[in-house]
């Protein structure tokens, strides 16, 4: 069992920053597979960012050159930096980790004003 806290959401005005953590209760050395998804209101989840076990990170289209997910295996932590923000990224953001089975946080919510 994994447990996920994700923090760093707030209310930021467009053009701003956030920095997104996702905390483990456990090691996350060895789990391969872990990301950032996010869901506006009226749509479906959508994969933001993401390691995955071929050792390949991905980027959704809209976010490419301004976010960027790392992670620091001694923190058991997982991060995402969002720069240039636009109200289009307003979402409630999710983290994910993939250990035999997947394993969600509850989510932080991210508002970019206009």
């Amino acid at each position: 069992q994994v447990q996920l806290v994700e923090s760093g959401g707030g209310l930021v005005q467009a053009g701003g920053s956030l920095r997104l953590s996702c905390a483990a209760s456990g090691s996350i050395f060895s789990i391969n597979d872990m990301g950032w998804y996010r869901q506006a209101p009226g749509k479906q989840r959508e994969l933001v960012a993401a390691f995955t076990s071929g050792g390949i990170i991905k980027y959704a289209d809209s976010v490419k050159g301004r976010f960027t997910i790392s992670r620091d295996n001694a923190k058991n932590t997982m991060y995402l930096q969002m720069n240039n923000l636009k109200p289009e990224d307003t979402a409630v953001y999710y983290c994910k980790m993939i250990r035999i089975t997947a394993f969600w946080g509850q989510g932080t919510q991210v508002t970019v004003s206009s």
